[in-house]
């Protein structure tokens, strides 16, 4: 009986740090947000789930937020341009992203204070340092800012109308962003170490399929 427990008891563990921050139905763990609208508690006020995928589109800016915080982990996301002409759309700008580290407190703009990873035609993986957010690159830190750019170190995104996969990690003071399979970008000692997620709608529809974020031991 004690050798079942000992060997169920590990993946018990590995199952509670794992969090599907979507689970494929609806839009539950997120609140939503437009600056002509405010903040949206119901998240599909706003933003649909169609064929299990989170679409973004519409005639306005905004975003979805997740509810929870996270320090020292790993973030997965699946993403794609949505390139259905019938879908209504802001602009014709392929430019998006998925936040990080969002401090509960920051309050709620286009866009708030964190780290961005830009989704966006030609800059795909390039760090966004929003609302004085600073992250040492290459031994030198960043100047605090409204929006700092620090370039990917090379493009790996897919197709236009492919699945992307961009992995996010953040541990003991290491951040790493991933794309497909290739390191893109590095950053060390951010000046936030906990925050919540944010989807990123700026005016062409994105659909996000899968997001989760593992947590890591500190």
């Amino acid at each position: 009986m004690m050798v079942c427990i000992f060997l169920i008891l590990p993946q018990l563990i590995e199952a509670q740090s794992t969090i599907n921050l979507f689970n494929k139905k609806n839009l539950d763990g997120w609140y939503a947000y437009q600056v002509e609208s405010g903040k949206h508690k119901h998240a599909s006020d706003l933003f649909n789930v169609e064929h299990h995928i989170i679409r973004l589109y519409g005639k306005n800016a905004g975003y979805l937020m997740s509810e929870q915080s996270f320090s020292n982990f790993k973030l997965t996301v699946t993403f794609r341009w949505n390139i259905d002409p019938s879908v209504i759309r802001k602009s014709d700008k392929k430019n998006s992203g998925v936040m990080y580290l969002v401090p509960f407190e920051a309050p709620d703009m286009l866009w708030p204070k964190g780290i961005q990873f830009q989704i966006k035609e030609g800059a795909t993986g390039d760090f966004i340092l929003l609302q004085d957010t600073t992250l040492k690159i290459n031994g030198t830190r960043t100047e605090p800012g409204r929006s700092v750019v620090s370039k990917r170190f090379e493009d790996a995104s897919k197709p236009i109308g492919k699945w992307n996969t961009m992995v996010v990690t953040v541990s003991n003071g290491i951040v790493t962003q991933e794309l497909n399979g290739k390191l893109v970008n590095k950053g060390v000692e951010p000046s936030i170490t906990e925050g919540r997620i944010l989807l990123q709608y700026e005016g062409y529809p994105i659909d996000f399929k899968k997001v989760v974020v593992r947590r890591l031991k500190p």
